[in-house]
């Protein structure tokens, strides 16, 4: 069996923090739906409200206005206080983090993994299949990049990260794989293998020992497991093991359910 994993040592943002941050994207996300019009339009009822207000003697600069500004934006948004966003935050984030919530096996050894990383860990999350897993350890504040072959699967992934305010965690990106690789040196990857099957031997050859080779020491891969309704699923997972040949394995031990595997680097 594997080693258990390190102790988690990443230092968690406040709630307050993370409040911050979602009053601002939400605030954001509003102004890059208005036109220049509408903006100058809402400036004019800051500086209206400013001058009738109490504080209108003071002088009117423009971080004033843009800070009232967004006070305007709040108001129109109807956006929750502290309190009643901590509330729903803290029951989304405990759903968040049962494997369930995305019909993940309360088995699967990627529930131990989520709880353990170090504060510079970043996961990698390869291929549709995968994008589950990779929403559950955003859930656990991993930086997680997401990157297919298509963009369909990829828009769905962003659209869920969204949905479930986990977008700041949560990267996609649209990949030609053995074409290009993202700027990361994962310590944990999750990798959908039926995402390879399209690939050429050559692309798939170039894209494995990229990640091989970018992956940290003590780094792991969890494997997906293959079906044989996928095609060569048992004859993909036997090459994939292949590649890991200096790596730590462990496995399910015999079953008839499809098998996933884990690969841990030297």
């Amino acid at each position: 069996m594997l080693t258990e994993p390190r102790t988690r040592r990443r230092r968690q943002q406040s709630l307050r923090q993370e409040y911050g941050e979602f009053i601002l994207e939400r605030i954001e996300e509003f102004k890059d739906h208005l036109s220049r019009e509408e903006l100058l339009a809402l400036a004019d009822e800051a500086v209206r409200e400013l001058e009738v207000g109490p504080e209108g003697q003071l002088v009117l600069t423009e971080i004033l206005v843009l800070e009232h500004v967004d006070r305007l934006i709040m108001r129109r948004l109807n956006l929750p206080t502290l309190r009643r966003w901590r509330e729903r935050h803290v029951r989304l984030r405990r759903a968040q983090r049962e494997p369930t919530h995305w019909g993940l096996d309360r088995r699967s050894p990627l529930v131990r993994l989520a709880e353990s990383f170090d504060d510079p860990d970043v996961a990698l999350v390869v291929g549709s299949a995968a994008s589950p897993a990779g929403l559950f350890l955003a859930a656990y504040e991993w930086p997680v990049v997401f990157i297919d072959r298509h963009i369909s699967s990829v828009e769905a992934a962003e659209t869920r990260a969204a949905a479930e305010a986990l977008a700041r965690w949560f990267q996609a990106y649209v990949v030609s794989l053995g074409d290009w690789f993202p700027d990361v040196e994962p310590a944990l990857t999750i990798l959908d293998a039926a995402t390879l099957t399209g690939l050429s031997r050559d692309s798939r050859e170039r894209f494995l020992d990229t990640l091989l080779a970018r992956t940290i020491p003590g780094g792991v891969h969890f494997v997906l497991p293959q079906r044989a309704t996928e095609g060569t699923g048992a004859r993909l997972r036997d090459l994939l093991r292949a590649q890991y040949r200096h790596w730590q394995i462990d496995q399910p031990g015999e079953t008839s359910a499809p098998r996933w595997f884990l690969a841990v680097k030297p």
